[in-house]
């Protein structure tokens, strides 16, 4: 069970991970040495799984191109649907794998270059797996918030042509 000040650390080290133990002693009261003790074992224990940034794709021109993708699958006898996550985390082009309730089974965030790269993916690659019995992609048109971070600052409006008869 975490303290209150761990979970702070957690959450400050979540918001912006490259503060140093100096800055994160100041606003948690903890010592510095406790807290790189405490990220060191954090890291060993898997709690701290990566260290990355956040970019916004949006603002570089470079053309990328998301897609959430429903999948219903057949759970394996003593394995449920943990046999088939594995296999699919395998893949790069699968950033996210969540087991879901509802409707479906496996929700997937993949990432292409184009369209055609990712429906060639689900086409290709995730359709024809033995033990997925249908998919449905919904393609990401924008991002506003990601992470709990806005991607489109308040001064940003969308420019829309005007339509007049």
């Amino acid at each position: 069970m975490l303290s209150k000040k761990d979970r702070r650390l957690l959450k400050l080290i979540s918001e912006d991970c490259r503060l140093k133990p100096e800055e994160l002693s100041v606003q948690t009261g903890l010592s510095p040495e406790y807290i790189t003790k405490r990220i060191k074992d954090w890291e060993n224990e898997k709690v701290i799984v990566g260290y990355q940034p956040m970019i916004n794709w949006d603002r570089t021109g470079d053309e990328k191109v998301s897609a959430l993708i429903e999948v219903k699958v057949l759970p394996q006898r003593g394995y449920g649907f943990d046999k088939i996550a594995k296999r699919l985390q395998k893949y790069p082009e699968i950033k996210a794998l969540f087991l879901m309730s509802g409707g479906y089974d496996l929700s997937l965030l993949i990432e292409g270059k184009t369209m055609q790269d990712v429906a060639l993916f689900v086409a290709e690659k995730l359709a024809p797996l033995e033990h997925v019995q249908s998919t449905a992609t919904h393609f990401v048109l924008r991002r506003y918030k990601q992470d709990g971070i806005e991607l489109m600052g308040e001064e940003e409006t969308l420019q829309r042509l005007v339509v007049s008869p």
